[in-house]
């Protein structure tokens, strides 16, 4: 009996506490409809479907025929996450164009294309505004200590959220609506000052330019890394995927997050133990004889840090093989241990929108997945990450004045 106690402690030991269950699209299509039929709750459902990880692309197609599986709120919001987190990856086998790769002479001939569009129709866009809805999810919703120490000074900053008892798992905070220039082809950063406090809120910001396909692509194909993956469905149509990737010296990608904490300490902090415990602390000495500390010693926190870098990145472009236009770009960023930023994984959609009796093609929505150290420490032992969902939807393009 000892020896299967002490077997089971060692289990419990050697076995990570959580970890997610990869499933393909099919396999959470079944999960849900067997969830369905045993008629489980809306917050258990959800609950089951925090844990899941998809190894392939929950495509919008996809996602609307099991939504209507969803029993509740609170569990369509989990499907919508697992949208999003799964929207860098390859779609099911089964939903990829049933036809050979070109040859190397073809696969060439489309990038030619693609670079003639970026350079030339893309990179010639006229200047339009558009309305910009962004949806935030996020995890590890916490209340943010202003300060902390001895002598406690510390003000609570709480970030209202309806669903505060899903701090674990990402989940929908907020929605906002804006709007933005986009100048040949690329949105720009807002002449004015955002004074919202990213970082003592106990969220981010992203206040980074988005990224340019007039600059990206140029980036990838001098890298001479671009390398054909599959064709895959983009608005019904076969479009060719290419890989590539940019070392940091050939990279101008650049990346700007707010904000994260500079720690600042302030005052002293006596110790004593039982033998000069009258000399040190006098009165305010522990009772009992033992030690403690005394003092006014105060750690605060001011969020006013960036974490600017250009970086490195890799990523895939998806072109229409006959007309060379670039319909979706994904922009994989790569980072140091040590940074605060962790992960950004950007996908950009591009479609036709209707600007003065005229068809452009700019953007029409993005996904921005994001992992951080909020506290700002991160590459020295154990530290805690927040990650955050952006996803932005562009509409009502209108030339600007």
């Amino acid at each position: 009996m000892k020896r299967i106690v002490w077997v089971l402690a060692l289990l419990l030991l050697t076995t990570p506490a959580w970890a997610a269950k990869k499933l393909t699209v099919q396999q959470l299509g079944d999960l849900l409809t067997t969830w369905h039929q045993q008629n489980k709750s809306d917050e258990d459902t959800a609950t089951e479907l925090k844990e899941i990880e998809l190894n392939e692309e929950l495509t919008h197609a996809a996602l609307n025929k099991i939504v209507v599986l969803a029993p509740g709120t609170h569990s369509m919001e989990q499907i919508y996450v697992l949208e999003a987190k799964s929207a860098m990856l390859a779609p099911p086998a089964s939903d990829l164009p049933n036809q050979p790769a070109p040859d190397a002479d073809a696969q060439k001939t489309i990038l030619d294309k693609a670079a003639h569009y970026t350079s030339g129709i893309y990179g010639q866009l006229p200047r339009v505004t558009a309305t910009k809805t962004t949806l935030r999810f996020q995890d590890n919703m916490e209340v943010v200590e202003a300060c902390s120490g001895i002598s406690g000074c510390a003000k609570d900053v709480s970030v209202s959220s309806g669903f505060s008892h899903w701090a674990s798992s990402v989940h929908y905070i907020n929605s906002t609506e804006a709007t933005v220039v986009n100048e040949r082809g690329s949105e720009t950063v807002p002449p004015t000052k955002d004074k919202t406090p990213w970082g003592e809120n106990g969220m981010i910001a992203l206040l980074e330019a988005e990224p340019s396909l007039g600059g990206i692509l140029p980036e990838a194909l001098a890298s001479a890394s671009t390398r054909w993956l599959r064709w895959e469905l983009v608005y019904g149509r076969p479009a060719a995927v290419y890989s590539f990737k940019v070392a940091p010296a050939n990279s101008r990608l650049a990346v700007d997050i707010c904000c994260f904490p500079t720690k600042t300490q302030m005052g002293s902090a006596n110790f004593y133990n039982s033998f000069d415990a009258n000399l040190v602390a006098g009165q305010e000495a522990a009772p009992g004889g033992g030690g403690g500390v005394v003092g006014n010693f105060q750690t605060s926190n001011k969020y006013d840090k960036h974490f600017k870098a250009t970086v490195p990145y890799h990523g895939e472009v998806f072109v229409d093989p006959a007309s060379g236009i670039v319909l979706r770009l994904i922009i994989q960023s790569e980072f140091k241990a040590s940074d605060e930023l962790q992960q950004e994984d950007r996908r950009i959609d591009y479609g036709p929108v209707m600007v003065g009796g005229k068809a452009l093609v700019l953007p029409v929505k993005t996904v921005v997945n994001t992992v951080v150290v909020p506290n700002g420490v991160s590459g020295s032992g154990t530290f805690s990450t927040r990650h955050t969902l952006f996803l932005s939807e562009y509409k009502n393009y209108q030339a600007a004045q």
